[in-house]
């Protein structure tokens, strides 16, 4: 989780690469009317997310059914969101890949996604520092925080 531009894609592949787990990224889930508001650089609200989250809960209900292990990358931003994405799932644990606003604005300047670096401050406007994760700081190379995120959680690679 964290804001975008932290790395969240990035590091979930390479995570979920490592371990042989499903890779499930929440930009694939998002409708067609929140991905046109955030080209047009308007910051999404609580109404806007609450299906999305909703869906990626079912997502992630679905993979456990079938006893897949996943790496969720979404923003995650708020409290209530991390409640509503864990609701009903088992051994769920967040990851908070944090940097500082200008690291990641430069970050975003140089990818093609359909949140734009404009709309950075929106994210850390919203953000609710998770109390019960896994801080990651994202100034290392991805290979670091892969580990980092492997020895926190005790996870061996098969």
């Amino acid at each position: 989780m964290g804001v975008s531009g932290c790395g969240k894609t990035t590091v979930g592949r390479a995570l979920a690469d490592q371990l042989e787990w499903t890779f499930i990224e929440s930009d694939d889930f998002h409708s067609q009317s929140d991905i046109r508001k955030m080209t047009q650089a308007i910051p999404l609200t609580d109404d806007d997310r609450w299906p999305w989250l909703q869906h990626l809960n079912r997502r992630i209900k679905e993979a456990q059914r079938r006893g897949e292990n996943v790496v969720l990358a979404c923003s995650a931003l708020k409290q209530s969101y991390r409640q509503l994405l864990h609701q009903g799932i088992n051994n769920g644990v967040f990851v908070y890949l944090k940097g500082s606003y200008d690291v990641i604005f430069e970050r975003m300047a140089t990818r093609h996604h359909f949140m734009k670096n404009n709309m950075l401050q929106s994210q850390f406007d919203d953000l609710e520092k998770p109390e019960n994760a896994l801080i990651v700081d994202i100034q290392q190379p991805v290979e670091d925080i892969t580990q980092q995120i492997m020895r926190g959680f005790h996870l061996a690679s098969p």
